[in-house]
């Protein structure tokens, strides 16, 4: 069963999926355009394979798209990737091995890591990169909902 939408949630025209939502950058890189096709200007060119992104619209093939700095634009949809992916946005974050303060750290993770994103809960999430894998209180990531629950 579907999670209910949030207040400030709608569906895509074309997907019927939520908007927002995350996905990643399937790529090892993607041209981000003024507009949804391929007359429109590129003003960006993202460079980072499994970057996480927001998708705020859709137009056709066409995914409007913004990263954790707001940058963005309309990007083809077989750039994007469902796989869910979180940048790391406070320095030395600890992987704890379980989720709860006080836990022993398995690793630190640096500012602007990309990692998988695993389960969360209501203030933890479980992310792997490099080989090393915790859990990572859900503010210290861009990429997941505030208020999301994931098995």
């Amino acid at each position: 069963m579907a999670a209910p939408l949030c207040a400030d949630e709608s569906r895509g025209s074309v997907t019927n999926l939520p908007i927002p939502r995350f996905v990643s950058l399937k790529a090892p890189e993607g041209n981000v355009r003024r507009g949804p096709s391929l007359s429109h200007r590129i003003d960006w060119v993202f460079k980072r394979r499994a970057m996480p992104l927001m998708v705020t619209d859709e137009y056709g093939h066409w995914r409007r798209v913004q990263d954790a700095e707001g940058a963005g634009g309309w990007m083809h949809y077989s750039l994007l990737s469902g796989a869910r992916t979180v940048i790391v946005t406070e320095d030395l974050v600890p992987l704890l091995i379980k989720p709860e303060q006080g836990s022993t750290v398995n690793a630190y993770a640096e500012a602007g890591v990309v990692a998988r994103l695993g389960a969360c809960s209501e203030s933890w999430c479980r992310i792997s990169a490099d080989g090393h894998r915790g859990w990572v209180e859900k503010s210290n990531l861009w990429g997941v909902k505030p208020d999301e629950i994931r098995d």
